[in-house]
């Protein structure tokens, strides 16, 4: 019998929060995180919005010299680890300190440090270059961090699949845990881009939402008037722990990480496969690997991005997999407040699922006002739902065809 994989704790610095208790009130309130950026001048993009992280102190936490030598995703990764950890009641000490593990992604890694140094390369020249630009940029160097902030001496690795990180994160860290290979694991994602380069970038391949003038309003999933996803960041990460290791330190459980699949369209590198086909494989991996059957999930935390193609394929993959009974499931995106984590999304998105087990509450789609005919479902439009839910499917999809899905469920002691 395969180890049981339980959620004990949630840390999160988001757009709409930087802890759960205010990113989970703000959500359920419909309150959307997107403004006008700030961390640039964006007088000659196109796009001059995003959901930034708003009043973060690093240095509160690291200090000042520590915080010189991170780049934001670190920092925020670090943050959210701090408050998981403290969520979980989880003291590390010698005698467990092996057996964590930190498996933490990115979709892009340090890029405010690479845009930052490449700048002083062309202005000053090589020997201005900081010393610090490798490690600051690496995606691996995050969760290198995070074990050597916390003293962690676990399995240590990021994982790099686009807007599909967070989740496969969380699926691949509940693998090990199952075969046995750590007991505990930090596991999430954490995202840092809004940058010139990253917006500028963007803009060039017509992803972003240039509505600049009503911000609020930009992201709308599944909105017939939808025109490209809103950037955000922030980092999202989780305490996973057997059941075994749980229950014998007394820990609480918040819910169980029941089901996760992981496939690959094969089909265009930033473009979805019009039929969702890649997406249907990963629904379908996810509900066997939970031995569960598509009229057991009560709710989809949908990738929504606010995107034509991704919004309709993803509608089209879930009518595939749940048949008619897809019209019965509330299926809302997230996106449509805190904006596109990319490499973090996926994690934040599992934490407002665990979030919806716990007190029954699923959070909106707003910004929802004119139907899409090829996107029909039920997207719990512009107001939460009081909705008691046993298992929640939350789906993630990436450049490179990458495709994740997790399910996460009531925990039951009883259940085998």
């Amino acid at each position: 019998m395969r180890k049981r994989v339980v959620i004990t704790g949630v840390g999160c610095i988001s757009p709409v929060g930087n802890d759960v208790k205010t990113s989970w009130e703000n959500v359920i309130k419909g309150k959307s995180g997107v403004g006008m950026i700030t961390h640039f001048d964006t007088s000659d993009y196109k796009t001059k919005i995003a959901a930034e992280v708003k009043n973060f102190d690093a240095i509160g936490f690291l200090g000042k010299k520590d915080a010189r030598r991170m780049d934001p995703v670190t920092k925020f990764a670090i943050g959210a680890s701090k408050q998981a950890i403290e969520d979980a009641k989880l003291v590390i000490d010698d005698t467990n300190r092996d057996r964590i593990g930190v498996i933490v992604g990115t979709g892009i890694g340090g890029l405010t440090t690479m845009y930052r140094q490449m700048q002083v390369l062309q202005d000053r020249g090589p020997k201005k270059v900081s010393p610090f630009l490798v490690p600051m940029m690496l995606p691996d160097t995050t969760p290198g961090l995070i074990a050597i902030y916390f003293g962690l001496r676990g399995t240590n690795m990021a994982i790099v699949t686009a807007c599909a990180t967070g989740t496969n994160v969380i699926g691949e860290a509940t693998e090990m845990i199952r075969r046995g290979q750590i007991d505990v694991a930090l596991a999430g994602g954490t995202e840092a881009a809004i940058v010139p380069l990253a917006i500028a970038g963007l803009n060039v391949a017509g992803a972003l939402s240039t509505r600049n003038d009503e911000p609020e309003k930009a992201s709308r999933p599944f909105d017939k008037n939808r025109k490209g996803f809103v950037m955000g960041e922030g980092a999202a990460i989780l305490v996973l722990e057997s059941l075994e290791n749980a229950q014998k330190r007394g820990a609480q459980i918040l819910a169980e990480v029941s089901g996760y699949g992981s496939t690959n369209d094969a089909y265009h590198i930033s473009a979805p496969a019009v039929d969702g086909s890649g997406a249907v494989r990963c629904m379908q991996e996810a509900l066997e690997n939970a031995g569960l059957l598509p009229e057991d999930i009560h709710y989809i935390n949908a990738h929504g991005t606010s995107t034509t193609l991704n919004d309709k394929s993803e509608t089209a993959a879930i009518k595939k997999v749940f048949g008619d009974y897809a019209y019965q499931i509330p299926v809302s995106s997230t996106k449509s407040m805190t904006g596109h984590l990319l490499g973090a999304t996926g994690a934040l998105e599992a934490i407002f699922c665990v979030k919806a087990l716990q007190e029954g509450i699923l959070p909106p789609t707003i910004n929802y006002e004119t139907p899409d005919p090829e996107c029909d479902l039920d997207y719990v439009p512009n107001v939460a739902r009081k909705v008691n839910i046993k298992h929640a499917m939350s789906n993630s999809f990436g450049f490179g065809g990458h495709n994740a899905t997790l399910i996460l469920s009531k925990f039951d002691e009883a259940s085998e």
